[in-house]
């Protein structure tokens, strides 16, 4: 090899090593990631732990139950101090429950586990129950344990143990206290409802530090629930079930809606939520959560729920007490004004952003829909008027906001509809073969007359973001839940008036007749704009493909919330109302006179910038092309 292939050799060397240099983990990224390790770890031997605990607890009572003259109580007491620790006395007792309850949140307490099992909201009903408050889970469909490390290293959860309750002499607040073999020592779960949807947990060890082992500084939390099914659609239900997490900072992150899904963050986390379409069920740390794992697992359709939710993370642990672990449960509806009030009054860096479990769309939908829909929304449901009043009310506002744009689209179409004439005489003149000729005379006759095609386009794409944030906000406005109106008994549903027992792929097994009567008014609002547009015989394809979109839109809405189908409805037939006014107001013969006057008055001066540009491009799209054919005649 010569001198260059080695200094390239060498080279390379150096930049690959500089890379690896540069790219190393620091000391504290190595740290992390073999905390992380541990705590996996820990995890998986506290899972161990507690089935081995569960199988020796099983054999302790199955003996003494065989053998109950060799089997003393002595000996049994033995095993489970040999198995549990210090915590032999609360491996075995009698579950009991304790309520908290307010006017907006019933929850339940189990003191095996010391957790919540039961959490209901008096306020709501689940789809077809109009008796029963809406229960978001039950102690067969949650679970929630922390992992103790005993001071002779056994490692335990708390499901399995059996708290104590202890009288408070503060109203809505319940100590769960879990005993140890010391008298003066214990672990107390302290819960305090407020007056809405929020729980706080606080853990609050007591001379643990001889209990408990000495170097932990953190607990391991096992956080699982499955998610029942509330409403009527389950297909649009499952669309909006989700588990979402908001890292420290405010920056959102979520797992997959559509399929089953996992995660592993390493950054922290300020909160977990279990969410339903219309309720949700958030775990939020008072500091944070660190080395999470995350899993979402769709149920089978016929099960009764929509989804499981899993979460394996850590929480910092102060054994002496002087700074608490604890935690907040919110257990309350997907609703904005709700979950936006527990940030009022609150330092940025300490917002909680619970109102972002409300789907409204991207960025710019998502900024119409706080700015303008749902504080309209607000005011006219504060009239006290009906929903159905007050969506239609919202869809005149609308309709008045976008009404200059659509008029400009119209009159830009009734322009081209009065030029029709004068484009068939040009695409009579120029064949198919010139179609770069025939292009650059259409756009002369556009500029002479003062027409741009563009006008009728961009006026569409101001209009689409106010459409479409209405499309995110009707079908996940809590209010819209139980409203009915006319033959729907549930506007945040679909109307089904028809069930035919099996399903249609794409359709499904009902027809919701809202979805048909705006499907019916969209194919007549296109019929009216076909037979007002200037459309070339020779496109009939177009033609038809322009009365297909209503009929898809059938497939599409058929299982939406009947209140945006009524929207929808509402919204075709004022935009029917408002194409007939144009054209009763838009003289054609009127506007073509005034653009004929346009195409004397420019007649002889110089044409704009832009379209001295266009044709300067067609005509050089013209060299070329005669370029290219004389090219290749001469190699033929």
């Amino acid at each position: 090899m010569d001198k260059n292939t080695w200094i390239g050799f060498l080279i390379i060397a150096v930049i690959i090593i500089g890379f690896t240099w540069i790219q190393r983990p620091s000391k504290e990224q190595l740290a992390e990631r073999q905390r992380i390790q541990d705590s996996i770890s820990l995890v998986r031997l506290a899972e161990a732990e507690a089935q081995r605990l569960s199988d020796s607890l099983q054999l302790v009572a199955g003996e003494a139950a065989q053998q109950p003259e060799t089997v003393s109580a002595e000996q049994q007491q033995q095993r489970l101090q040999a198995a549990y620790g210090t915590f032999a006395g609360a491996a075995q007792g009698e579950e009991q429950w304790v309520t908290l309850q307010n006017d907006k949140l019933r929850l339940t307490l189990s003191t095996l586990g010391g957790r919540i099992v039961r959490a209901e909201l008096p306020e709501y009903h689940a789809s077809g129950d109009s008796v029963n408050p809406l229960c978001l889970f039950r102690a067969d469909e949650a679970s929630f344990a922390l992992t103790l490390i005993t001071a002779n290293n056994r490692i335990l959860q708390t499901s399995n143990l059996y708290f104590t309750p202890v009288e408070s002499d503060q109203p809505n607040k319940v100590i769960m206290r879990l005993p140890t073999a010391s008298e003066d020592a214990w672990l107390d779960f302290v819960y305090e409802l407020s007056d809405n949807y929020m729980v706080h947990l606080a853990l609050e060890p007591h001379n643990m530090q001889t209990e408990l082992a000495q170097n932990i500084n953190s607990l391991e939390l096992q956080w699982r629930q499955l998610i029942p099914q509330q409403e009527q659609g389950r297909k649009f239900e499952e669309r909006y079930a989700q588990l979402q997490y908001m890292l420290v900072g405010g920056d959102m992150e979520k797992l997959s809606e559509s399929k089953d899904d996992s995660a592993k963050e390493s950054a922290r986390i300020k909160w977990i939520g279990y969410k339903d379409q219309f309720f949700s069920t958030v775990l939020i740390a008072d500091d944070a959560f660190s080395s999470t794992q995350l899993q979402s697992t769709l149920q089978g359709k016929h099960s009764g729920y929509i989804k499981e939710y899993s979460t394996h993370t850590s929480v910092p642990f102060d054994l002496n007490g002087r700074s608490l672990t604890g935690f907040r449960f919110y257990c309350g509806p997907n609703h904005y004004h709700t979950l936006k009030a527990y940030d009022e009054g609150v330092e940025k860096e300490d917002r909680l952003y619970l109102n972002k479990l409300v789907p409204l769309g991207w960025k710019i939908v998502s900024w119409i829909n706080t700015a303008l829909v749902i504080p309209m929304f607000d005011l006219f449901t504060s009239w006290g008027l009906h929903i159905g009043i007050v969506i239609l009310l919202m869809t005149i506002v609308i309709k008045l906001i976008i009404l200059p744009f659509v008029f400009v689209s119209y009159k830009s179409s009734a322009k081209m509809r009065a030029l029709k004439p004068q484009i068939d005489e040009i695409n009579a003149k120029y064949p198919a073969e010139k179609m770069q000729e025939r292009q650059q005379a259409t756009m002369q006759l556009y500029n002479q007359a003062g027409v741009s095609p563009m006008s009728g386009c961009l006026p569409m794409l101001f209009q689409f973001p106010v459409l479409m944030a209405m499309f995110w906000f009707l079908p996940t406005a809590i209010e819209l839940r139980g409203k009915s109106l006319f033959w729907a008994d549930d506007l945040s549903t679909y109307d089904a008036v028809f069930h035919w027992g099996f399903n249609i792929p794409l359709l499904g097994d009902h027809l919701s007749l809202f979805c048909l009567l705006m499907t019916i008014c969209n194919i007549a609002y296109t019929y009216i704009t076909m037979q007002s547009q200037a459309t070339d015989p020779n496109m009939k394809f177009m033609k038809y493909m322009m009365y297909a979109m209503p009929l898809m839109f059938l497939f599409i809405f058929n299982d939406y919330a009947a209140g945006l189908s009524y929207y929808y409805l509402v919204s075709l037939f004022i935009t029917i109302l408002q194409t007939m006014i144009f054209r009763w107001a838009l003289d054609d013969e009127k506007m073509l006179r005034e653009m004929e006057e346009n195409k004397k008055k420019k007649a002889g001066k110089p044409k704009s910038g832009f379209m001295a540009r266009l044709e300067a491009m067609q005509r050089e799209q013209q060299r070329l092309a005669r370029e290219n054919a004389k090219a290749a005649a001469k190699r033929r």
